[in-house]
């Protein structure tokens, strides 16, 4: 008998139907409701925590009222650091709310502060770990921030601050002097594995907190020491502290991710789970202190490692900021769409700092070729920096010839630039015993060896892959073979560390007037360090300490071109570039513009974000 499929059972149907969708969106409003409960008994916690801070308060005779609250930020002196972002808000279309959104190429292997070693993590901490002093982003004066005010001794070796009342971290508990004293006791801790960090702080003699003040003692004079101390990342003790405890724990903190907690404006909001790659949000720290709150209500940092993958985001609108590359900056500039909807910039800045080659002198415990100065002389002659500039960066380049910033004074102007000379090189490779033995256009030893050796450089950069090819075709002209080798960031952060590679490009960060101890002072080739490529020269050394423990500024310069010019000579690095920043701002943003420090954007040195949304621009729900 044949089966149908009749009213009866099309009605039976539908009602299993309606039964399943009506337990789909029970399960659904189950969610819904667990995540508002979840959300409630959070914000539960937080009110929690910040009545137990006032009551804690209250008993030790403190202050109930934020002193951001209150205060003039355009008379008071101590909130001066604030007085460009007072300015903005007084406009009549100023706006708090929306979010920045924004990418980085690489991503970095922590965030963990003191751990982190790169720039891209140290954009995060600068809006989530505050410091004693911030500074104006065009005079580059120093203002007040967590320290309301400061004496210095006239020798340079003695620095007190004042703690300002009312900064409180992200959980509401008070930040103390006491938190200032351990964050240098934290970092100094030889179980933290924090090297970089400590080099730049072995002229602190001590630092020690006395009621809201804290005292740092130099154990000699040094020029950089206000900055240093003046910008150090306040940690906080109570999230901190368990830490030292012991070793075990400080192995836990030293190979974390996500251990970033402070009392910035902002603060990462997947803190308790974030992980390398991830996309970083970082939301309006509701507790901030200042006086003023966060502009924007999120900032978010997207990982996307290929040149072409960001570049098609920012087409499409979805990041907010894109630095371009030379090539697609001036096809940018063509593209009508692009233009009428952004804002774009080309400029030097200051802190963009140089690319370059590092040759190192000792693999494996033993001497490579680079260990001899006539040969990284002759590498530095077939880099035909000139041809890199016009061919790859289309002329938004300069040539570098050092570490020293063009528009700063540490420069040695009178050394010459090498420019490409592939004779020179040849003479000089055969003054080290490299000739062509076997007649086969490679290079030898004096006990045989090819000259040849891989160049690691940061995957996903169409214009180092254009760099690396460009570099192997000199190179071949003077019989050295080089094998290009792209690589993923915490690899290659893990090559510089265990100094196992030939040769690496990378870039640094640099100032008007920057200090070459950490890369090229031969006491930080230990594990760690930043001379990853076991350079050492006694002679530099001495220069480099001079420099250092100079005050004044004109007889410091003497010492920093002498520097320049060992380092001119021995060129451990090949210097590459100085590039240009080509950058496009979303036009939504108001207020944008160029400052001696590069865009006033906000982050560095701490400074406030001074861009800002109108409402009726906003994109993003708050």
């Amino acid at each position: 008998m044949e089966k149908r499929f009749g009213v009866k059972d099309f009605l039976l149907f539908a009602v299993l139907l309606m039964v399943l969708i009506s337990v789909w969106l029970m399960m659904f409003q189950v969610d819904r409701q667990w995540e508002f409960i979840s959300k409630v008994e959070k914000q539960i916690e937080e009110q929690s925590k910040d009545l137990a801070e006032l009551r804690r308060q209250i008993r030790v005779g403190g202050t109930l009222d934020n002193s951001a609250q209150s205060v003039d930020s355009g008379t008071d002196a101590s909130w001066q650091g604030f007085s460009r972002l007072a300015e903005v808000r007084e406009r009549k279309d100023y706006a708090r709310g929306d979010w920045i959104v924004e990418a980085f190429s690489v991503a970095s292997p922590t965030m963990t502060p003191y751990i982190a070693g790169d720039a891209y993590a140290a954009t995060i901490q600068q809006l989530v770990l505050d410091t004693l002093a911030t500074r104006d982003p065009e005079t580059l004066e120093w203002l007040p921030l967590v320290a309301s005010e400061w004496t210095a001794s006239e020798d340079g070796l003695n620095y007190v601050f004042k703690i300002r009342e009312g900064v409180r971290f992200a959980d509401g508990r008070s930040l103390t002097a006491k938190d200032v004293e351990f964050t240098f006791r934290f970092f100094m801790d030889s179980k933290i594995a924090a090297p970089r960090v400590r080099a730049y702080f072995n002229r602190v003699d001590s630092v020690q907190a006395r009621g809201n003040q804290v005292t740092f003692e130099m154990k000699e004079p040094y020029f950089e020491s206000f900055e240093i101390v003046a910008q150090m990342p306040i940690l906080a003790e109570h999230f901190y502290g368990k830490y030292l405890e012991s070793v075990e724990q400080a192995e836990v903190y030293n190979t974390s991710t996500n251990l970033l907690f402070g009392s910035g404006p902002y603060r990462l909001d997947n803190v308790e789970d974030w992980v390398p790659g991830q996309t970083l949000e970082l939301v309006a720290n509701e507790r901030y202190w200042g006086a003023f709150p966060g502009t924007f209500s999120k900032l978010i940092f997207q990982t996307i490692t290929t040149d072409t993958a960001r570049l098609t985001e920012f087409k499409n609108g979805d990041l907010d900021i894109y630095g371009a590359r030379p090539l697609e900056y001036r096809d940018l500039l063509e593209d009508k769409s692009i233009v009428e909807r952004t804002h774009n910039f080309e400029y030097f800045n200051p802190r963009g700092g140089y690319s370059y080659i590092a040759w190192n002198q000792l693999k494996d415990g033993k001497p490579t070729a680079f260990a001899n100065p006539k040969v990284r002389q002759a590498m530095t002659y077939l880099t035909d920096r000139q041809r890199i500039i016009d061919e790859i960066y289309l002329g938004y380049a300069v040539a570098a010839n050092g570490p020293f910033n063009p528009l700063g004074s540490q420069m040695n102007k009178s050394l010459p630039t090498r420019d490409y000379n592939l004779q020179k090189a040849k003479q000089l490779l055969k003054e080290s015993g490299f000739i062509d033995r076997d007649g086969d256009g490679v290079i030898e030893s004096e006990g045989g060896q090819p000259f040849s050796f891989e160049l690691t450089y940061p995957s996903g950069s169409d214009d180092y892959k254009r760099m690396m090819l460009l570099l192997k075709d000199s190179y071949v002209r003077a019989g050295i073979l080089m094998e290009p080798t792209p690589t993923q960031w915490p690899m290659m952060i893990e090559a510089l560390d265990k100094k196992n590679f030939d040769a690496i490009s990378l870039a640094w960060t640099a100032g008007f007037e920057v200090d070459v101890y950490q890369m090229l002072h031969s006491s930080q080739t230990e594990p760690g360090g930043d001379n990853f490529m076991n350079y050492k020269n006694a002679d530099l050394d001495q220069a480099i300490e001079l420099a250092r423990g100079e005050l004044d500024e004109e007889k410091r310069m003497v010492h920093w071109q002498q520097a320049h010019e060992i380092i001119w000579e021995d060129q451990p690095y090949t210097y590459l570039t100085w590039r240009k920043s080509l950058a496009f701002v979303d036009g939504r943003f108001e207020n944008v513009r160029t400052v001696r420090s590069g865009l006033n954007r906000g982050g560095l040195w701490r400074m406030p974000i001074e861009w800002y949304v109108t409402q009726g621009q906003q994109r993003y729900s708050n």
